[in-house]
């Protein structure tokens, strides 16, 4: 009997057994997708082997074959098999990040309604927003009505199709909240993709510094050998690791050879892709979550024919179908938005490495600020450091210096935190009529709300946070469930009239520099004022001058070139190194370099101020001379006393469960099991709460695992994974290996 071993998109482990119909035999090889009957349903699978044999019991047969060559080549599915074995992640699930979305066929087959067009084949002009209005919720309403409702309201109107992605019921969901007036359903016109749509002249490459064409030669000679390679481009803020990209993407085009490159978000780097449309025309495949499902399936197609053979994306892009990939680029290689957090948790840095050594290529990671694992790879001889000492257009880097807060006092505003030194810096930058960005990684406008009264904080009903307050809603926040309510004066404990709000938040900051300079432009950016294509209109503002003072959360940080910056004022560089995070000191020296590097990239000197009151603290010394390797190897230096990575390989059992003591219960299982397997090169931390005990009403506990031995933390996880089957349903286990949020 002909039978097919079939991935079906589902949390399940295993691949399931299907029967090959005769007219289907000649079509079904591994990385064909089928349609097959699963349940009481049809899902898309995936073939992942064929064989002869008996056919289990209740063997069902393969309905239908939607293509005429496999979905996914040969070498695709290999990479894909081996991640999720890497990851102990479901074969269905991490093969579904690779298949393209269902074409107009395929959803028929599957008796789907169509995002396409039943005559043409083409998406509709127009499609459902869901928009929240100020009416009630329904008396009787679900928790994930709850939750969507809050979502939207926190985060404003959203197209349906988006909503689904998050909650698989949202259709019904949004029918019921609509009919009841909580909100309204609009159908919006399909805007076209905003990375096309302004016309970019081709240009013509610059003239390369003397590191730049030394790097450019290395990757290329590199590319000619055919054989595998990593490189570190360590490259200051400004020294133009884009031009050894774009020159790098260029040799590979020359041997015939695809490229890829990873950002680590598209929405931030709209002028990366100016620049290679500017390069290479227009005949480059940008991968964002903006696209239609019929954009993404003819982006797809066209990079599985061969018709495209550069692409450009967030993490998800790892797994675009380029034809005979030679170079996968790895841009700002340091950054954790490219460890995934949720369903499949891949790190696409690492497995961009995987990726293209398994393709005999040539991996280039990216980052002024390296992270310690990418160096340790460079120290272990398992890739080459490539160095752009030097901007590239031979400015000088900017001026930092730091401002101690114990005791430099306020300026006219009052508020500690827009200290006199800092006061002043922003006068003097008015008045030349140059700019200034002010870093904040704190969104809102009171991070927390607290009772003078009885002491009581405002947490959020479901997670152990503080809820934020949004003066613009009017609305204290959840930023971990989406949860948003009123902010109810008197204290809902004590009913005192005491409410204060606590701490510094972006929005307020805005607010108090407007006021303190009432003629300069302040403008915002941070995820509740910009989100997709708005980000990049924030930007051009500056760039148009028509802002004097952009306030900003991480999102400033992210590769802006701004000629007129100079001058930079990190407001609070203590924030990020009070986390319960063993890399919580790499984060914020990373961030602070990052955003120093907007200073200064133009004709002018640059200027960066770092308030702290840690002046001392290593992270933040380092930082003030840019000396990236000094710090490198002091937090390396710490890290090998500690056993932390990359000295060692990590991996977290995280359990959440509505009921608190069942939860704990269960993680002792796991820790016992493990403990019990003797697997001596292994160390069991745990279990023990998570930092923060409980998201979306779920308390959390978790099991640390750490090792020297990869293939003895492996046996760690493989007892964990047999564990958790024996474990209640409440509870839900998720394997994190090599994690990166410790939270």
């Amino acid at each position: 009997m002909r039978l097919a071993d079939v991935a079906v998109p589902v949390p399940l482990a295993q691949a399931f057994t299907y029967e090959v119909p005769e007219e289907l035999d000649a079509r079904l090889h591994p990385g064909a997708r089928v349609i097959v009957p699963f349940g009481n349903s049809r899902r898309v699978g995936v073939v992942i082997d064929r064989r002869e044999g008996e056919p289990p019991k209740g063997c069902k047969k393969v309905l239908s074959a939607p293509d005429d060559v496999p979905s996914l080549p040969e070498d695709l599915l290999v990479f894909v098999r081996d991640l999720a074995s890497y990851y102990f992640a479901p074969i269905g699930d991490a093969l579904k990040l690779a298949l393209p979305p269902a074409d107009q066929a395929t959803q028929q087959q599957l008796k789907e309604p169509t995002l396409f067009d039943r005559k043409k084949g083409v998406a509709p002009k127009r499609v459902a927003w869901a928009v929240p209005s100020d009416g009630a919720a329904p008396e009787r309403t679900t928790k994930h009505q709850k939750a969507l409702l809050a979502h939207l309201r926190a985060t404003g109107p959203m197209p349906v199709a988006r909503l689904v992605e998050r909650w698989s019921t949202a259709r019904s969901i949004v029918k019921a909240l609509a009919t009841s007036g909580a909100l309204t359903l609009e159908e919006r016109e399909i805007e076209p993709d905003p990375f096309f749509l302004t016309e970019i002249a081709r240009d013509a490459p610059p003239q390369l510094t003397d590191p730049q064409i030394q790097a450019v030669k290395k990757i290329g000679d590199a590319l000619a050998s055919g054989a595998p390679k990593t490189f570190l481009l360590h490259g200051v803020t400004g020294s133009g690791k884009t031009e050894v990209y774009l020159h790098a993407i260029a040799s590979a085009r020359l041997a015939n050879k695809g490229a890829l490159v990873l950002v680590p978000e598209i929405a931030l780097t709209p002028q990366l892709v100016s620049r290679f449309r500017a390069r290479f025309g227009d005949d480059v495949a940008v991968i964002h979550s903006a696209l239609t499902p019929k954009e993404r399936w003819v982006m797809w197609q066209r990079l599985r024919k061969g018709e495209l053979d550069v692409a450009i994306g967030a993490r998800s892009a790892l797994f675009a179908p380029i034809s005979n990939l030679g170079l996968v680029v790895v841009d700002e290689e340091h950054d954790g938005s490219f460890k995934q957090e949720e369903g499949v948790r891949y790190h696409a840095r690492d497995m961009a490495i995987l990726r293209a050594h398994k393709l005999r290529g040539v991996c280039v990671l990216g980052s002024a600020t390296p992270s310690l694992e990418t160096v340790h790879l460079t120290r272990t001889n398992k890739a080459e450091k490539l160095r752009l000492p030097d901007r590239a257009r031979a400015q000088e880097m900017p001026r930092v210096e730091t401002v101690d807060l114990r005791k430099i006092g306020p300026g006219p505003t009052g508020d500690k935190r827009i200290s006199v030194t800092l006061h002043r810096a922003l006068e003097e930058t008015l008045s030349r009529g140059e700019q200034a960005i002010l870093f904040l990684n704190r969104r809102g406008f009171a991070p927390s709300v607290r009772c003078l009264a009885c002491g009581e904080m405002c947490e959020c009903g479901s997670c152990s946070v503080a809820l934020t307050f949004h003066k613009r809603s009017g609305m204290l926040r959840c930023h971990y469930c989406d949860m948003a309510t009123p902010l109810l004066v008197p204290c809902p404990k004590c009913k005192a009239p005491a409410l204060a709000l606590e701490g510094l938040g972006t929005e307020k900051l805005e607010e108090t520099l407007k006021l303190a300079f009432p003629t300069a432009r302040v403008a915002r950016l941070d995820r509740d004022v910009a989100t997709g294509k708005a980000i990049e209109k924030v930007i051009d503002r500056v760039r148009e001058r028509e802002v004097d003072i952009l306030v900003g959360t991480q999102m400033v940080t992210k590769g802006h070139d701004l000629p007129l910056v100079t001058l930079v004022g990190v407001i609070n560089a203590d924030a990020a190194l009070s986390l319960p995070d063993y890399r919580a000191a790499e984060r914020a020296f990373q961030l602070m370099v990052q955003v120093a590097g907007r200073a200064g990239r133009g004709d002018k000197k640059g200027r960066v101020l770092v308030q702290t009151y840690t002046p001392t603290h290593h992270a933040i010394a380092f930082a003030l001379t840019h000396d990236v390797d000094g710090f490198i190897e002091r937090e390396l230096t710490d890290r090998r006393e500690l056993e932390y990575p990359p000295y060692s390989r990590m991996a977290l059992v995280r359990l959440d469960g509505v009921d608190e003591a069942e939860c704990k219960r269960a993680a002792q299982v796991i820790a016992r099991d493990i403990r019990a397997a003797r697997i001596e090169e292994v160390s069991v931390i745990g279990p023990a709460p998570a930092p923060i005990e409980r998201i979306r009403g779920r308390f959390r506990f978790r099991v640390m695992l750490r090792s020297k031995d990869r293939a003895a933390l492996r046996k760690a996880m493989l007892v964990a994974a047999r564990s958790r089957k024996a474990l209640p349903r409440g509870v839900r286990v998720v394997l994190d290996v090599d994690p990166v949020q410790l939270l």
